[in-house]
């Protein structure tokens, strides 16, 4: 087991199965020394845990907890072209979409949810450069989608 998927343990998460793609695309690609992931849905064994606009029919407390599932699903992705966790240098960028009712402005706590999973497992790897956008719906419904670019080690 890596070194990453150990401090995953102690946080009592395992890395899942990497959510198969939705439409034409590959969950994550490797280019050169970068690992570049598809949006992630906060997905739970197959299936969206809640469904809806934040703000609306999911608070935002809930969203920030979808948003780590989806961090998590990424890191899985990212395992699925490297192979082992521990090859990442750094995390370069987290982009988070949070579908948002119209007056919901909270859409950088929401994806905190994501930043934070990824310092808790990665430490000061997981320090990232981040964007936070609202819009109007996500596929399938779901509330957040998360999608990170890595750094691998040389």
């Amino acid at each position: 087991m890596s070194a990453v998927e150990e401090k995953l343990a102690e946080l009592g998460l395992t890395l899942p199965e990497v959510v198969p793609p939705l439409a034409s695309y590959q969950p994550a690609v490797r280019s050169g020394v970068y690992v570049y992931t598809a949006g992630q849905l906060p997905m739970v064994e197959g299936k969206l845990p809640v469904t809806g606009k934040v703000g609306a029919e999911v608070t935002a407390e809930e969203a920030k907890e979808l948003a780590r599932t989806c961090a998590l699903n990424a890191l899985a992705a990212v395992k699925s072209v490297t192979g082992d966790l521990d090859r990442i240098a750094r995390v370069v960028k987290v982009v988070g979409f949070v579908a948002s009712a119209a007056d919901f402005t909270g859409q950088p706590g929401v994806v905190n949810g994501a930043s934070e999973l990824l310092g808790e497992v990665l430490g000061d790897k997981g320090v990232h450069a981040r964007s936070a956008v609202g819009v109007a719906v996500l596929p399938l419904d779901a509330p957040v989608e998360v999608e990170i670019q890595v750094e691998l080690v040389q």
